[in-house]
């Protein structure tokens, strides 16, 4: 759960960054977001899941 609170964190500020500097436009974010939604609903779900929190679990035990 925290990982995935996180990544929605991490997202939304870089959505919000790309909004204000002109990179994406409101009609991207809000595809971007409806894809998300739908996307959350599919089988395909808990393979995303799983792959993030590899991802995350990867990254967080590499030591700089």
């Amino acid at each position: 759960m925290a990982v995935s609170i996180s990544v929605l964190v991490l997202l939304l500020i870089l959505a919000v960054v790309f909004l204000r500097s002109g990179g994406l436009k409101l009609s991207h974010a809000v595809v971007c977001a409806l894809l998300g939604f739908f996307l959350a609903g599919t089988s395909l779900a808990p393979s995303i899941y799983d792959g993030v929190s590899a991802t995350a679990d990867a990254v967080s035990s590499v030591k700089p």
